[in-house]
């Protein structure tokens, strides 16, 4: 698994995306100009890169000359909104053109797919006796379907892509439900009982009491 390379200028944007990314569970690198990210191509292999265009010194679509060669697939993701601007950085080769400001849950909807299009990540992820597939939302136990809510199949998506790790409680919150819901953070405590129950894993989720939640490696 190769890294991801994030080449934004701002860093509370390059860190909202890196917060985005990290249910991947995948290595993520940062640059902050254009020059920077051409001296990381020259020695590092990268899985995609997020690509801003206003950048200091080399911008993005001049950088495209510096990624061509590498193969690697590109996102733009640039506050450039013009037809033009869009027309032009997918003719030069990049996958997909995203617009800022942008909803942090289509970001990694997009990247997964890309990834598993491009033969970079597996279609399904499977965990002790359970196989997911993250595009159709389906999770299934020795053959059998077991159903699940929109709300468990996120919360159990973020709980195998973190495996062996501990995920607090409001993280967990805010990667489901996001930030606008009204719901509160007990609402994970609740979802987590239902998960255990369903998948009968009642001792493979752990609870870490008043901290959070991690699934056994």
């Amino acid at each position: 698994m190769r890294p991801i390379l994030i080449v934004e200028d701002e860093p509370a944007i390059a860190d909202l995306i890196e917060m985005t990314l990290e249910p991947l569970g995948q290595p993520l690198i940062k640059a902050h100009t254009g020059n920077e990210a051409a001296n990381l191509l020259e020695s590092t292999l990268f899985d995609l890169i997020l690509l801003d265009v206003m950048l200091p010194g080399v911008d993005g679509f001049t950088l495209m000359d510096y990624i061509a060669p590498t193969g690697t697939p590109v996102i733009f993701l640039t506050a450039k909104a013009t037809v033009e601007d869009r027309v032009r950085g997918l003719r030069l080769g990049a996958y997909d053109y995203i617009v800022k400001p942008f909803a942090p849950p289509e970001l990694l909807a997009r990247v997964e797919g890309l990834l598993r299009h491009t033969g970079r990540r597996a279609a399904t992820l499977q965990a002790f006796d359970a196989v997911i597939d993250p595009d159709n939302h389906i999770v299934t136990q020795n053959g059998t379907r077991v159903e699940l809510t929109p709300r468990e199949f996120d919360l159990l998506l973020a709980l195998v892509r973190a495996r062996g790790q501990l995920l607090y409680r409001e993280a967990l919150y805010e990667r489901v439900w996001g930030l606008d819901s009204n719901a509160g953070p007990r609402t994970v405590d609740i979802h987590i009982h239902r998960l255990r129950k369903k998948l009968h894993w009642d001792h493979k989720i752990v609870t870490v009491p008043k901290v959070g939640y991690k699934l056994l490696p």
